[in-house]
């Protein structure tokens, strides 16, 4: 056994090892199983082998494609609002123009929606686009003359209430990651830049986004998993009765 531990090729395996098997308890076993279970019907006491008959079943409900739809195209908005913005964000809190009192206060500011429970979150915003004329959203549309929204029973008004939540939750977030990349960049870079007569558009163009291209992948790719696995913010924000968010 000691020669094993000591030995260079098993040890890399052996270090490796309570990783594997938690890995196979804890995520492939059960995925596995969850595999298998798909092709049973399962009642009290027993279960029947049906082959493919639950996926007919869910690939031919309308209430699904409208789900997956609706799911991709929360994902899509939440990319255009969650990148694009917050990077500029980032290179405005970054730049000499901010000065550091206000990057400081917007740095530690901007975790805090991130911090928040999504049931209180989703319970404030479920308040702000509340359907009566005290509801927050309304006061302010009537400012300039609008009627009161039913804004969580329409498809568009609904929409616009989730990307806001996610907005709110998730615009520091994105901004924190962007301005660490932004601060990895060398000066040396926008020097050269400068002395080849670049102004600050082109200096944004032509070096912060390409040596900010490692971020810019990280944001988007947790960015794609989070708008398709969102469930905790549309369940609080409509008390688990979504039935009017249909396109």
């Amino acid at each position: 056994m000691k020669k094993l531990l000591y030995s260079k090729k098993a040890a890399p395996y052996i270090f490796i090892l309570p990783f594997v098997i938690t890995f196979a308890v804890f995520w492939l076993v059960p995925i596995i199983k969850s595999g298998y279970m798909s092709t049973q019907k399962i009642l009290p006491g027993q279960s029947t082998f049906i082959a493919f008959d639950n996926f007919t079943r869910l690939f031919g409900d309308r209430i699904f494609k409208i789900a997956v739809l609706n799911s991709f195209k929360y994902m899509i908005l939440t990319l255009i609002l969650l990148i694009p913005i917050p990077m500029l964000f980032a290179c405005l809190i970054n730049s000499k123009l901010a000065g550091p009192k206000l990057t400081n206060f917007f740095k530690s500011a901007m975790f805090v929606p991130a911090l928040t429970s999504v049931v209180v979150a989703g319970t404030i915003f479920r308040l702000i686009f509340g359907e009566m004329d005290t509801a927050l959203a309304n006061q302010f549309i009537s400012i300039f003359g609008a009627e009161p929204v039913k804004w969580l029973k329409e498809s568009f008004t609904g929409f616009a209430a989730l990307l806001s939540l996610a907005c709110w939750r998730w615009w520091g977030v994105n901004t924190m990651y962007f301005i660490a990349g932004l601060q990895n960049i060398p000066e040396d870079y926008y020097e050269a830049a400068s002395i080849d007569g670049a102004n600050t558009w082109q200096k944004f163009i032509h070096v912060t986004i390409p040596q900010l291209k490692p971020t810019i992948v990280y944001v988007l790719t947790i960015s794609i998993y989070g708008g398709l696995a969102m469930f905790n913010e549309s369940y609080m924000l409509y008390q688990g009765k979504i039935t009017h968010l249909i396109i």
